[in-house]
């Protein structure tokens, strides 16, 4: 690593959580993370065009203010990393790395629409889909495990590319379960649409 990668100005004093300024080495290796699951310093300078030294350098701050982690590898000197796998006590933002995974997750949804029609034709769709319905506590959690364990056959791929059948890609698995509130009292009701001035 260069004198010239260690002085990379921050630029402006936006915090990404946990007390880290967002930067733009950072902020790519977050993209790159959640774009392809998992990724070594030496990996990520290739894709993003950096030195590996200033990689291994910001990948080690985003994980001492927690937000990635070291991916379970065998043995060697490759290190690598992943996006945090926050429990579900910790995945409410508590942090601030809920807003900064929604802001790769909107980033990586708006990028797919800009470039869809450019992908090899069986890839051009989505299976994106909204739907409202009333639950209790324990049945939202219940709905939650349902789709944990739907996706659990499909997780050592991440880790082990062999398992990955021919034509695999990485796909964004997005789900958000959260209760619907009632408007303050006096706000608008989504039902009664834009009130007269």
């Amino acid at each position: 690593m260069t004198g010239e990668d260690l002085n990379t100005p921050d630029g402006p004093a936006v915090r990404t959580g946990g007390g880290l300024r967002e930067h733009e080495v950072r902020t790519a290796l977050l993209g790159l993370l959640a774009e392809v699951g998992t990724v070594t310093a030496t990996e990520a300078a290739s894709r993003l065009g950096h030195s590996s030294g200033l990689c291994s350098f910001h990948l080690r701050q985003l994980a001492r203010h927690g937000h990635i982690e070291e991916a379970p590898h065998g043995q060697g000197r490759a290190r690598p990393w992943r996006l945090k796998r926050h429990t579900p006590a910790a995945a409410d933002g508590e942090d601030g790395f809920g807003d900064l995974a929604r802001g790769l997750e909107d980033e990586s949804w708006q990028r797919w629409l800009a470039r869809r029609d450019g992908a090899p034709p069986e890839w051009r769709h989505d299976e994106a889909f909204s739907a409202v319905a009333y639950l209790t506590p324990e049945e939202m959690s219940r709905v939650a495990d349902a789709v944990r364990r739907a996706l659990a056959p499909y997780r050592d791929r991440e880790q082990r590319p062999l398992a990955r059948p021919d034509g695999a890609r990485p796909v964004a698995l997005i789900t958000r379960l959260f209760p619907l509130l009632p408007q303050p009292e006096g706000g608008p009701h989504p039902e009664d649409g834009p009130r007269p001035d």
